[in-house]
């Protein structure tokens, strides 16, 4: 299966298999051709299924056709921006590739955003047109005036107790039905940008990130190779909103991708089963309650080749409980909104444990010291850098020379590593990690030491500044034990780390505020709970 191509003993620069290992599965060139080929290769395949029904290839690609026709209708026009907010909506599909069909732009945006980050998003889309809930349209009302680019809502469905100006507002169904016949060119652009993918937003103001059809096409062959998605593969969705990767994977070979909207764990295996899954995507935080779940040894999923997390790091011993329980490899991968979006995925054949993966093809990546910019060795921590045909066409309103150097290459603000077989390992964000003593500290590295104690459910790490030490850490913990004590934990954890890292100050909390991808703002949590610690309240 799929290995690092070129492996170094000593520098930590490698390069992924050649693309033309995986030219058989790059369809374009614009991105709504992968659905267009899935139906017609395989037109009675189920291509979407949810609680509400399933929708064939043959049906999705009639309705991405109809709903392009209705856009183009709407808006006169090609090249406007068209934003999404929804959740696991089967509505997404049909959208999407009908936004691209009309030769207009998607513009991806979190529907779980607060108003003022919802505002600030569409904002710097320039979208014209958004399609919402029913339940969005109150929410977005409340900021309209900040929207002077809006001029039309599209709603996904109609509830039937809708009222108000959402009673007024046209469904996508409504608006496919009727338009005038639309015939896209035979000819595209495979550089021209297919959709705005907003950065997470955690270390800054979101920005939006431009991706072009070949971007879109070329990582959705790279995913669906590395994770062995093939034609017979059901794909069970299990994040609390839709991200365009399982779209553009399970069109690119045809495979059926099913969404599962419900929260419960064991519920979530359960109707993973029943679907006969054989890829199950989630997010770090559901699979580490899924691991100690009471219900873990009551569940099966025979059909199950792989269980994939993403969005932040999985807890090493969450891994292994439910690799061990299912009989299958539970992986990580790693990519950014940048990178359309992965850049390393895990090997299913051969996983390493902790491990991000090695790069998928085409793909290449090196590690640098964040200050001299030099090319470090293997096993060296620095900043990864990656380049690649995934890597995004730049940033809305900015240069793409003012974030990519003249060798193509992408400074991810990530810390990490990279052993000789090619394995990454990814440490930290740069803006996290922290000097004590002049020896850097990864809040995260000690978050996982923490997150093996018995009693922690959850747990952040930041540092506090020292008048002696520079930075020192700290920690806040969600107990999982009622008699868990701050000296319990920090004991736990100084017997297992390097001087340097030794934690100084353990806060009990209730819950720790994560995004929906489970992220957490550590700058903002810092300046919250540590800003009244003076150094003599630390255990120095």
């Amino acid at each position: 299966m799929a290995t690092t191509d070129s492996v170094s003993t000593t520098s930590s620069a490698m390069a992924g298999p050649p693309l033309d290992t995986i030219a058989h599965l790059i369809a374009g060139p614009r991105v709504d051709h992968i659905l267009r080929r899935a139906a017609e290769r395989r037109p009675t395949r189920t291509a979407l299924r949810s609680p509400g029904g399933e929708t064939s290839y043959a049906e999705l690609d009639a309705a991405a056709d109809a709903f392009a026709a209705g856009l183009r209708a709407l808006t006169g026009r090609t090249g406007e921006v068209v934003a999404l907010a929804m959740v696991l909506d089967p509505v997404f599909p049909r959208a999407f590739f009908g936004i691209a069909r009309s030769g207009n732009v998607s513009a991806l945006v979190n529907p779980l955003l607060p108003p003022e980050r919802l505002a600030h998003v569409l904002r710097v889309s320039g979208a014209r047109v958004a399609v919402v809930s029913p339940a969005m349209v109150p929410v977005l009302s409340a900021v309209r005036d900040r929207l002077g680019d809006l001029e039309h809502l599209v709603l996904t469905h109609r509830e039937p107790d809708t009222a108000g100006e959402a009673a007024e507002l046209p469904t996508v169904a409504e608006l496919s039905q009727g338009a005038p016949a639309f015939t896209p060119p035979l000819e595209a652009d495979d550089d021209e940008v297919a959709c705005l993918q907003f950065t997470s937003g955690t270390t800054g103001a979101a920005k939006a990130v431009r991706l072009t059809h070949r971007n879109l096409t070329v990582n959705a062959a790279q995913t669906a190779y590395m994770h062995q998605v093939d034609e017979d593969s059901v794909l069970f969705n299990h994040l609390p909103t839709l991200h365009l990767m399982h779209v553009t994977v399970a069109a690119t070979v045809g495979a059926t991708h099913v969404l599962w909207p419900g929260a419960d764990v064991a519920e979530a295996v359960t109707a993973a089963d029943v679907a006969r899954a054989t890829h199950y995507y989630s997010l770090p935080m559901r699979l580490a309650k899924l691991a100690c779940d009471p219900r873990l040894g009551e569940l099966e999923a025979p059909a199950l080749r792989a269980i994939l997390s993403g969005g932040s790091a999985l807890a090493p011993s969450a891994a292994g409980v439910l690799s061990q329980h299912f009989g299958v490899p539970v992986v990580q991968g790693y990519g950014l909104a940048e990178t359309s979006p992965t850049t390393h995925l895990s090997d299913l054949d051969r996983p390493r444990p902790g491990s991000c993966g090695v790069l998928v093809p085409g793909g290449e990546s090196r590690i640098v010291d964040p200050e001299t910019r030099a090319t470090l060795p293997v096993d060296a921590w620095g900043e990864i850098q990656v380049r690649g045909p995934q890597l995004m066409l730049g940033y809305l309103g900015r240069d793409l020379s003012h974030d990519v150097d003249a060798d193509g290459w992408f400074s991810t603000g990530d810390i990490g590593y990279t052993e000789p077989t090619g394995h990454l390992f990814v440490v930290d964000r740069i803006k996290d990690v922290f000097k004590c003593d002049n020896w850097l500290v990864s809040p995260t590295e000690i978050e996982r030491v923490l997150l093996r104690h018995r009693a922690v459910a959850d747990c952040v790490v930041v540092d506090v500044p020292h008048e002696l030490s520079g930075a020192v850490a700290h920690a806040l913990v969600v107990p999982a034990d009622a008699s868990c004590t701050p000296r319990e934990l920090m004991d736990f954890v100084n017997a297992e780390v390097a001087e340097y890292e030794r934690l100084h100050h353990v806060a009990l909390v209730e819950s720790i505020p994560r995004s929906a991808t489970g992220k957490v703002q550590r700058r903002e949590l810092r300046d919250r709970h540590v800003r009244g610690l003076r150094t003599s309240d630390l255990n120095v």
